[in-house]
This record gives C-alpha cells, sequence and structure tokens, in this order.
C-alpha cells in the first residue's frame, strides 16, 4: 500500500516586525506540514505578495503600515476569498467577534495569547479547509 503524502499548506507572514515574522517562521517550521511563501513588513506588500503567491493561509498582523491588517484582510477575502486568514493583533480587547464577521477572516488572535496559541489557530483553520475541501 502507498501513501500520498499531502502537500504542505502554504504559508504568508505579514507583520512590520522582522523578529515577530522569524518567531513565528520558527514555531511554524516545527508542524512540518508548512511552506512559509512569502514575507511581508506591511498590509500592501502582504496584498501584493498574497496575489502572486496564492497561499493557503496568510497571517496578518493589525497595525502595520500602508495598510493595516483589517484593511488587507478586506482587501485580500475579495481578491481571494478561499484563502484562510488569521489577524494577529497586540490589541487584547474584544475585537476578533467584530472582525472575523465583518472582515470574513478566519481567526483573529492577540500576541499576548503566544505563540503556541498561534499555532493551534493554524492547524484549526487548516483543519477545517482541508475538512470543507473533502465534502
Amino acid at each position: 500500500m502507498s501513501y500520498i503524502t499531502p502537500k504542505p499548506k502554504r504559508v504568508l507572514i505579514a507583520d512590520d516586525s522582522s523578529t515577530v515574522r522569524d518567531i513565528i517562521k520558527f514555531f511554524l517550521a516545527l508542524r512540518g506540514n508548512l511552506e512559509i511563501c512569502g514575507e511581508a513588513s506591511d498590509g500592501l506588500e502582504a496584498v501584493e505578495k498574497a496575489t502572486e503567491s496564492k497561499p493557503d493561509l496568510i497571517l496578518l498582523d493589525f497595525a502595520m503600515p500602508n495598510m493595516n491588517g483589517a484593511e488587507a484582510a478586506s482587501v485580500l477575502k475579495k481578491r481571494l476569498p478561499r484563502t484562510s486568514i488569521i489577524l494577529f493583533t497586540m490589541y487584547n480587547e474584544n475585537i476578533g467577534e467584530y472582525l472575523t464577521s465583518a472582515i470574513g477572516v478566519d481567526a483573529v488572535l492577540s500576541k499576548i495569547d503566544g505563540m503556541s496559541a498561534l499555532v493551534n489557530a493554524v492547524d484549526a483553520v487548516l483543519a477545517r479547509v482541508s475538512a470543507s475541501q473533502e465534502n
């Protein structure tokens, strides 16, 4: 019996801090089933790179120059409606429910919750995507 290894899911990371992007890359690399297909340091660059690379998942910082994460997510959902988006923010106020319904992002997480919460959210969102593709 032969087993088909699933293609790694492609992830674009957008955060204005290169340190944060490096930390996220480190933790996602531990998953083994993910491929970082690009990085962006602002919202406009995130839109451009995502449009080119068509990732399965985009991790967006909320507070970025040139276009914030919410604005970028809104544009990206129109351009790439099948791409999942997780907004990752320093704000710990309850903006998540509003943004998920208003913009259509798949999850909103506070950076304060840490990398394990982000990795768990990535796994959950990608599992939902895989399940919906099978149906």
